[in-house]
């Protein structure tokens, strides 16, 4: 099963986290959890969380040389990644899109 919802972070800065997962049997098999931000008419990605390659991961992003090199960034199962992902997309946004602006 698929799931995905966005989410208004900041109206004024433009800040939508975006999330995208599937489950297998109750499980988080896969999943991407993205800070988007408005530039102009345009939208850019500043942070990515996902498990593209089986692990939880992190890709930051900045306006001049796009996509960084991933991390790994939680030990835990794709579930509690993809949970610890959100909330730091909640609780860090304006930082990290600061980290994009860079």
């Amino acid at each position: 099963m698929s799931a995905r919802y966005r989410f208004v972070l900041d109206h004024r800065l433009g800040a939508v986290l975006r999330v995208e997962f599937s489950t297998s049997g109750g499980r988080i098999i896969d999943y991407a959890v993205v800070l988007l931000i408005a530039v102009g008419e345009d939208v850019a990605t500043a942070r990515l969380y996902d498990a593209a390659h089986g692990f939880n991961e992190m890709h930051r992003y900045t306006r001049n040389e796009g996509k960084q090199a991933a991390v790994a960034f939680h030990p835990g199962t794709l579930g509690e990644g993809m949970r610890a992902a959100i909330a730091e997309i909640k609780r860090s946004y304006p930082q990290m899109i600061e980290g994009w602006e860079r």
